[in-house]
């Protein structure tokens, strides 16, 4: 029985629905700490937040992947 001390059980997706995501940048913004990018996965919707640094340097994410529901997979 859940109780408001104990966190809930994390369930991954099985391996069918998981990928390694393509990202597609949707819209940047140059910022003082680097440029932010807007950035969702060509296969399943799943969104992020990146921060490219530096031009030479992949962006790295800095927000968590926001997934849609597997109903909305293409």
């Amino acid at each position: 029985m859940p109780t408001p001390d104990t966190l809930p059980i994390p369930h991954p997706l099985p391996p069918a629905l998981t990928h390694e995501h393509a990202w597609l940048v949707e819209s940047r913004h140059p910022t003082s700490d680097g440029t932010v990018l807007y950035v969702r996965c060509a296969g399943c919707d799943t969104r992020r937040v990146d921060l490219l640094a530096h031009a030479q340097t992949p962006p790295s994410p800095v927000s968590r992947t926001i997934a849609v529901s597997p109903e909305r997979w293409r």
